[in-house]
C-alpha cells in the first residue's frame, strides 16, 4: 500500500493545492476511482501488468509534491509496471519508490544519450508481494544482420524476467523514438518484436512488449509491424490525452503456456485530480513556478496553457494494463487426475 504518513507534514488546511488535506481529498477521489475501474474488479491469483511513459520524469520543471503521490497511488494499483522516460536524475524515482513503500523495489536503466536518446532511462517497479525477479535482466542488442541503418534502436530496449504465481514471463520495455519518419518507427518496432517472437519461441517463455511505442493509429504502418511479429495487441484505444493516438501498448506472446488476458484497461486520472474544475485554484502556483522564470511574465492565457502545464505535473500519457491469469493448478491437477500428466 502506498505511503501516506508524510502528508501529514504538509501545511493543513484543504483548500489551497499542497496542503495536506488538499492532497488528501485528490487521493481519495483517485482510490474510488481506481478501486472502480481496477482493484474491486480484479480476479484472485491474477497479475496486473502496467505501462506508463511519465512525462520527463523529473527533468523539466519539477512536480509539486502532491503529483509524486498521486503517481505513487496509480502505480501501487499494479503489481508491476513499467515507466518510460525516466531523466537522468534518479532523486525523484526514489522518492516515488519511498512513497510506494518498503514492498516495492525496482531496476532502471542507464541514460541513453543522444538526440535520439533523449537522455532517457527505462524502469521497472515491482510489488515483491506478488512478484518476484527470476536474476535475469538486460538490455536488447540487435544483431548485425538486424541492424537499422548500421544502428541499435535508438532508445536500448529494456528487459528482465520475472514470476507471479504460475506465470512465468519477460517483460521488455520500450520507448520508440518520435519524429516524422513513420518507416523508421516501423522498423524499429519490427526489429525489437521479431527478435523478442525468436526468443519467446526459442525459450518457450511468455514475453511481453510494452511501453510507448509511438504508434499513431490501428491502421499504420507502426501497428503493422507489432501485429506482424505474432504478438497479441489488446486495444487499449488512444492513449494520450488528445484522443487521437494509440501511443501506448501492451502486446504478449503466447508461448510456453497459455496467456490468460483477463481484462485491459487504461486509467485517466483527470477524472480525480487536476481536474478541469480545479484550474483556477492552480493558477497562482503555476505563476510562481513558470515554464519560463526568466521572463518574469506571467502565463498570458491560463485556461488554455492549463491542459499542458498539467501534464508536467502528470503525464502526457495515461498509463495502461492488462490482467493475467497466474493459478493454473485446478487444470494440471485435473490433467494428472485423468492420467493425461503420466
Amino acid at each position: 500500500m502506498a505511503y501516506y504518513k508524510s502528508i501529514k507534514d504538509y501545511a493543513p488546511g484543504s483548500e489551497v493545492p499542497g496542503q495536506s488535506g488538499w492532497i488528501a481529498q485528490g487521493l481519495l477521489r483517485l482510490r474510488a476511482d481506481l478501486a472502480d475501474q481496477i482493484r474491486n474488479q480484479r480476479r484472485d491469483n491474477s497479475l496486473i501488468v502496467g505501462s506508463w511513459n511519465i512525462r520527463a520524469f523529473d527533468g523539466g520543471r519539477s512536480r509539486l509534491d502532491e503529483s509524486y503521490h498521486y503517481i505513487a497511488e496509480i502505480i501501487d494499483h499494479f503489481d508491476i509496471c513499467a515507466v518510460q522516460e525516466i531523466k537522468p536524475d534518479l532523486g525523484p524515482l526514489k522518492r516515488l519508490m519511498t512513497l510506494l513503500g518498503d514492498n516495492w523495489d525496482y531496476f532502471v536503466t542507464d541514460v541513453t544519450s543522444g538526440d535520439a536518446g533523449n537522455d532517457e532511462r527505462m524502469a521497472f517497479l515491482y510489488n515483491r508481494n506478488r512478484v518476484f525477479f527470476r536474476n535475469l535482466i538486460g538490455e536488447v542488442v540487435l544483431p548485425r544482420e538486424v541492424l537499422i541503418e548500421g544502428e541499435q534502436i535508438a532508445r536500448s530496449p529494456f528487459f528482465a524476467a520475472f514470476q507471479s504465481g504460475w506465470f512465468r514471463f519477460t517483460l521488455c520495455t520500450a520507448h520508440i523514438r518520435f519524429g516524422d519518419d513513420h518507416g523508421l518507427r516501423a522498423r524499429e518496432i519490427s526489429v525489437l518484436a521479431n527478435t523478442l517472437m525468436q526468443r519467446a519461441k526459442s525459450e518457450g517463455e511468455v514475453y511481453i512488449l510494452l511501453g510507448d511505442m509511438n504508434i499513431e493509429t490501428s491502421e499504420d504502418a507502426m501497428m503493422a509491424a507489432l501485429k506482424g511479429a505474432g504478438f497479441d495487441v489488446p486495444d487499449f484505444g488512444a492513449t494520450n490525452l488528445g484522443g487521437d493516438r494509440l501511443f501506448d501498448q501492451i502486446a504478449f506472446s503466447g508461448q510456453g503456456q497459455r496467456t490468460r488476458l483477463l481484462r485491459r484497461g487504461k486509467f485517466d486520472w483527470r477524472g480525480s485530480v487536476y481536474r478541469p474544475g480545479d484550474m483556477a485554484a492552480y493558477e497562482q502556483i503555476a505563476k510562481d513556478i513558470r515554464d519560463k522564470p526568466d521572463t518574469g511574465k506571467p502565463y498570458s492565457n491560463w485556461s488554455r496553457t492549463y491542459p499542458g502545464w498539467c501534464t508536467h505535473e502528470m503525464s502526457d500519457h495515461l498509463p495502461i494494463w492488462i490482467e493475467i491469469e497466474v493459478d493454473y493448478s485446478d487444470e494440471y491437477l485435473t490433467g494428472i487426475a485423468d492420467g493425461a500428466g503420466l
